[in-house]
């Protein structure tokens, strides 16, 4: 997979006979941003691992991810261990307003705790994820996780475990994020709203999978694409005055 690319560029001017010389200038090429004027069309090569998994293949528009047993992402609290190792792969940018969408399939997940989803992981203290989470044969764990500065928390509800596919929509709002869940990638429900402190400027975001216990299955991962942001300002009360 291909970094996201700087391009330096310098030009030469001709003004009134004489020559001007403008000092090289580096421009930011922001994926996010060329989605949103083409269709919301993803370039896969410009996503970038943050750690590789066990196994990994790209054809046509389809991730498969092949997880790794013992890999997650928590931590400390409640359970006071710390699990910064599962296999991540996202795109960066610096635009505060678009929804990121994914369909996620985990057919072969089948160990407590297996997982695939969207996530947002801008270093080991600061992410943010949702996700099902398989249980056992009656039900598995439907939730997200947010984790500032160190500390995780984990918002679940349950759903039966004959679900074997979910959409993802993660939205950026200036400094605040919403995650939407979908079963039929048309009516998004929410998940969570919540304040990243890290993330105020450029953000890391895109998909991950792991499998926490003695386990090993390969998720997939299809029709991503970039919208306009799907997150509305809010009408309701207004803020209060400062």
């Amino acid at each position: 997979m291909k970094k996201i690319m700087f391009l330096g560029f310098c030009m030469m001017l001709a003004a009134c006979g004489q020559k001007a010389t403008q000092a090289p200038e580096i421009e930011f090429v922001d994926d996010v941003k060329a989605a949103l004027s083409a269709d919301g069309q993803i370039n896969l090569d410009n996503l970038e691992w943050t750690r590789e998994p066990a196994g990994y293949e790209v054809k046509g528009d389809t991730i498969s991810i092949t997880t790794a047993p013992h890999t997650d992402l928590w931590q400390r609290t409640y359970y006071h261990f710390q699990n910064d190792n599962a296999p991540v792969l996202q795109m960066k940018t610096r635009e505060k307003f678009f929804s990121f969408v994914v369909k996620t399939d985990f057919t072969q997940s089948h160990q407590r705790f297996d997982q695939c989803g969207i996530v947002m992981y801008l270093d080991s203290e600061n992410w943010l994820k949702g996700s099902v989470e398989y249980e056992n044969e009656a039900f598995q764990h439907l939730g997200s996780v947010a984790t500032n500065n160190g500390y995780s928390d984990w918002a679940t509800t349950a759903i039966p475990a004959d679900v074997k596919t979910m959409w993802y929509r993660f939205s950026r709002r200036a400094d605040d994020y919403l995650i939407e869940c979908s079963t039929d990638g048309t009516n998004f429900s929410q998940m969570r709203v919540c304040h990243m402190y890290a993330a105020a400027e450029e953000i890391q975001f895109g998909i991950y999978a792991c499998s926490p216990e003695e386990s090993s299955f390969t998720a997939r991962f299809t029709d991503m694409k970039i919208t306009e942001c799907a997150w509305k300002a809010h009408d309701g009360q207004q803020p209060d005055e400062e």
